[in-house]
């Protein structure tokens, strides 16, 4: 994946100035709805059943993480995974 690389790569080049990487799987939007239809509340129930948080990411899950990488100025070239774990399932 090169947007982890090119992320560590800018903060070097663009210190002091900050840049991270938010890799967001998937967000239960509005957005997320409209894409798969009638096929979304199958889509929550395979997440709720395999993800190891159990539950469905939302978008107040990703703007928590956002809020808290702004909020603390020592965090720079890093990538937040959040998926609810979906990359330790290896899918």
């Amino acid at each position: 994946m090169a947007l982890p690389a090119l992320t560590a790569n800018l903060a070097l080049e663009l210190a002091p100035i900050r840049v991270n990487l938010i890799a967001a799987g998937f967000v239960d939007t509005p957005l997320s709805a409209s894409l798969l239809g009638d096929q979304l509340e199958a889509r929550r129930e395979e997440l709720r059943a395999a993800l190891p948080v159990r539950r469905v990411v939302g978008a107040d899950d990703a703007a928590a993480l956002a809020t808290h990488i702004m909020d603390n100025d020592a965090l720079t070239g890093a990538t937040y995974d959040i998926d609810g774990g979906q990359q330790l399932l290896g899918r």
